[in-house]
């Protein structure tokens, strides 16, 4: 492991450490490779070099809402390439949360992912992507974090 040495301000010292008390690290160094990893992960999604991902989709709706569910559903079997589960939890007479974990390229996957949450009659949606590298030896694929992951 590398070492590396930086200088902040006391106020930002400060509310870094904050973070690690609310967060439950045990040491600044921790803290600081997370944070790292999150934000340079974030670039590659802006910057379309994520090749692979993983990702999670959550989302409640009401399931009385006009073939909202139907169409959640059809829109899964179009991309069961992407999809590899999902659970639906009841949550009370009408409403239903959904969490999908899908798998592919990050340019297939992303607007895949946006285009559930923007349907008509869905509700807090979220999602959650992390680049992948995926190696294929012979016909078995398997996928690994990345390098720092």
């Amino acid at each position: 492991m590398r070492r590396i040495t930086i200088s902040i301000e006391e106020s930002l010292a400060d509310q870094f450490d904050h973070l690690i008390e609310r967060r439950g690290y045990q040491n600044r160094s921790e803290a600081f490779r997370d944070l790292l990893r999150e934000h340079i992960e974030s670039e590659r999604k802006v910057s379309y070099t994520t090749l692979y991902c993983v990702a999670t989709v959550t989302y409640i709706y009401n399931h009385h809402e006009r073939e909202l569910a139907s169409r959640l559903a059809s829109a899964q079997h179009d991309h069961h390439d992407l999809c590899i589960s999902s659970t639906r939890v009841h949550l009370d007479h009408d409403n239903c949360l959904e969490t999908l974990v899908l798998r592919g390229k990050f340019k297939e996957v992303s607007p895949f992912a946006n285009s559930l949450i923007a349907q008509s009659g869905v509700r807090h949606g979220n999602i959650h992507i992390v680049p992948v590298q995926v190696d294929m030896p012979s016909r078995t694929r398997h996928v690994h974090l990345l390098p720092g992951s």
